[in-house]
């Protein structure tokens, strides 16, 4: 009988120190644990200008979804010891501060937002779900799953602009604002936080992946979201 496969991630995970894996996976589980109850925030806001009553419904329905995905990292930071709190706590300023600075005009630049920025971070989480132990993984996974806003958002702003044309242009300077800054702050996050860098750059190293690989990541991130852009009907 062929022996079984090993997890690449999961023998990485083993290899480091009890603790200091610990401390990454509370870093992790803490950034996306505020990522998702600030989605949860401005659905319900965004919720209020919602034109018709059934966008308002929908709305409402993701931003619950979105609080059962922070309140299920919530529990997983207090069984590994640690308070939802403090392990939020450092990543309150990069996250404001892309909220602040890419604060939407309208209904449809929120949409393209949630759309785009949100997809950005969620494709950073799931690149460094790599290198997680089999059970955080599934967890990740499980709370980056789509509550149906991606549709919801694509469906809309593609009406919009066949309605009126003119919307696509503003709209895609609008993307490529957001694309910078939401990769920004990702940098910012991945460079500042010393146990969740050492997840990451010691998971590519030990896959025998040079620190370019990082780089090649983030080109990565960059395509996604040209293709989430051409998804909206939108050059990037």
């Amino acid at each position: 009988m062929d022996a079984p496969e090993q997890d690449p991630a999961g023998s990485f995970a083993a290899s480091l120190d009890q603790e200091d894996y610990r401390l990454a996976v509370v870093d992790l589980l803490g950034a996306l644990a505020y990522g998702e109850l600030t989605a949860f925030e401005r659905l319900a806001d965004d919720a209020s200008f919602a034109p018709t009553i059934a966008d308002k419904a929908a709305l409402g329905a993701m931003a619950v979804a979105e609080y059962n995905h922070f309140a299920l990292l919530q529990a997983r930071l207090a069984e590994l010891g640690a308070s939802p709190e403090e392990a939020m706590e450092p990543f309150i300023p990069a996250l404001e501060a892309f909220h602040e600075r890419t604060a939407p005009g309208d209904w449809l630049e929120g949409l393209v937002k949630a759309y785009v920025g949100d997809g950005i971070a969620e494709d950073f989480y799931r690149e460094v779900s790599a290198y997680l132990d089999e059970s955080t993984r599934d967890l990740v996974l499980l709370v980056l799953e789509d509550t149906g806003h991606s549709q919801f958002a694509v469906d809309r702003v593609r009406a919009a602009i066949e309605a009126d044309p003119r919307l696509a242009g503003r709209l895609a300077l609008w993307g490529r604002r957001l694309v910078g800054e939401a990769l920004s702050q990702a940098q910012r996050v991945a460079a500042e936080r010393d146990a969740l860098a050492s997840l990451l750059v010691g998971g590519l190293s030990h896959r025998g992946a040079d620190l370019a690989e990082v780089g090649r990541m983030f080109a990565r991130l960059t395509e996604n979201h040209t293709t989430r852009m051409a998804t909206l009907g939108l050059s990037a």
